[in-house]
Parts: C-alpha cells; structure tokens; sequence
C-alpha cells in the first residue's frame, strides 16, 4: 500500500469518500501546485535578468517548460489509468491543449501591458511582482486550470483504466469498498 494510500485509508469517511470520488481532480491540482512553483522560479529569473522588458514573452517561455513537466506528472501519474489513444497522438493532445492554456494564463498580462499600459506607471519593483503575480498565477493560472482539466479528460486521456494492467495495484482509484467504507 503506497503512502498516498495509507493516507487516504486513515481519513474520516465523509472526507475519503470525497476524496476517493474527486481522486483524479485532486492529483491534477497537486500535479498544478508543482509545476506552478516551477512556472514561477522560472518566469521570475527571467524577468528579473535577460526578459525584463518582456513579462509576456517570460511567461510563454515559462509556461512551455512548466508544460513538459505537466505532461510527464499527469500522464504518469494524475491521469495514470487514463488513456486510450496511442502514445504520440495523447502526447500532441495534451500539448495542443497545454498551448491553449499558456496563451490563456497569458492573456490577463498581455492585456494590462498592452491595452492598459500598466508597466508604464510603475516604478516600485514590488508593485510590479504584485501585479504580475495575480494577473499570471491567480487570474490567468485559474483560466487555464478549468480549460484544462476538461479538456485533457475529454480528448487527450479519454479512457477510465484505459492504461491499466490488471496486474498492478491500482493506487488512489477507489473501489466500491471505499466508496461505502466497508
């Protein structure tokens, strides 16, 4: 029994049911909180040395390798019995679906930046980070996680237990067991 497992099991049943019923949504968002840190290390070296004039184009750069990382957490392990497509054709959905969801984290500073000229009357480098850290990580962040989680299930892993070998224990996947706490 893996940790995540033993976890689960040692939960209050109302929670474990909750959680057992929710399990693919639940990894998909620590599988977010990861890459977010890494989407942010990323962005905030790059427009605090060679991108500073160029937030939007940091955070695509960002986004992309946050996105790699996205595909290898989810497809190994938030999505891991999903499936149901070849290895390649899964692979171009998630990216062509991850693409849509930078450009959407993207679009709330594009806009302040370009419409609304929003760098052109800060001085104060905190403000900027403050701004630049809510239109990216909160608003835009937010836009792309609903866009994705529905997307990736519907069209680049379409399949419940479509990778799964009935040889394997299925881990965090709830069994009827679980669900009615016997």
């Amino acid at each position: 029994m893996s940790f995540v497992d033993r976890v689960v099991s040692n939960l209050p049943q109302p929670i474990r049911e909750l959680v057992l019923r929710h399990h693919e949504l639940i990894k998909f968002a620590i599988v977010g909180g990861t890459t977010m840190v890494f989407d942010l290390a990323i962005f905030y070296s790059l427009i605090f040395t060679v991108l500073e004039d160029k937030p939007t184009v940091a955070k695509i750069i960002s986004g992309v390798m946050a996105t790699i990382l996205s595909y290898i957490l989810n497809r190994e392990w938030a999505f891991k019995h999903r499936g149901g497509r070849e290895r390649h054709h899964e692979a171009l959905l998630f990216f062509a679906i991850s693409g849509i969801g930078v450009l959407l984290a993207a679009t709330p500073m594009w806009i302040a930046n370009n419409v609304f000229d929003i760098r052109a009357d800060q001085a104060n480098v905190t403000k900027v980070v403050v701004i630049d850290f809510i239109l990216n990580y909160i608003i835009g962040n937010l836009m792309q996680m609903v866009f994705r989680f529905w997307a990736l299930r519907r069209f680049a892993f379409p399949d419940e237990n479509g990778r799964v070998n009935p040889d394997t224990e299925i881990e965090f996947d709830p069994t009827p067991e679980q669900l009615s706490g016997k």
